[in-house]
C-alpha cells in the first residue's frame, strides 16, 4: 500500500510560478511512475506528467515548455515545477504513483488557483 502526500499548491498571480511536491510512503516496490492529473471544475481528469524511475518523462500538451517534473528516488518524492501560469491552469492537482503508466494510488489532491 502506497500512500501519496502533496504540498505547494495556493494563488498565484497569472505569469507566476508554483512547485508541488508529492511525498511517497509505504511500500516502494509498486512506485516505478509517479505523476501528476488535474481536474478543473467542469471537466474531465487531464494528465499533466509523468516520469518513471529512470527519468523518463512525458507531458500532456497544455503544459510542454512551461511545466517540469521530477523526482528523487532516494526520498520516493516527485516534484512539479509550474512556470508561466495562466488562469487555464486553474484545477486541482493530484498526485500519482503505479507500476505503469496507468495510477496505482492517488493523492488527495491540492488545488492551484491562477488568477490576478
Amino acid at each position: 500500500q502506497v500512500q501519496l502526500v502533496e504540498s505547494g499548491g495556493g494563488l498565484v498571480q497569472p505569469g507566476g510560478s508554483l512547485r508541488l511536491s508529492c511525498a511517497a510512503s509505504g511500500s516502494s516496490f509498486g512506485i516505478n511512475v509517479m505523476g501528476w492529473y488535474r481536474q478543473a471544475p467542469g471537466k474531465e481528469r487531464e494528465l499533466v506528467a509523468y516520469i518513471f524511475r529512470h527519468g523518463t518523462t512525458t507531458y500532456g500538451d497544455s503544459v510542454k515548455g512551461r511545466f517540469t517534473i521530477s523526482r528523487d528516488n532516494a526520498k520516493n518524492t516527485v516534484y512539479l515545477q509550474m512556470n508561466s501560469l495562466k488562469p487555464d491552469d486553474t484545477a486541482v492537482y493530484y498526485c500519482y504513483a503505479g507500476l505503469t503508466i496507468t495510477p496505482g494510488s492517488w493523492g488527495q489532491g491540492t488545488q492551484v488557483t491562477v488568477s490576478s
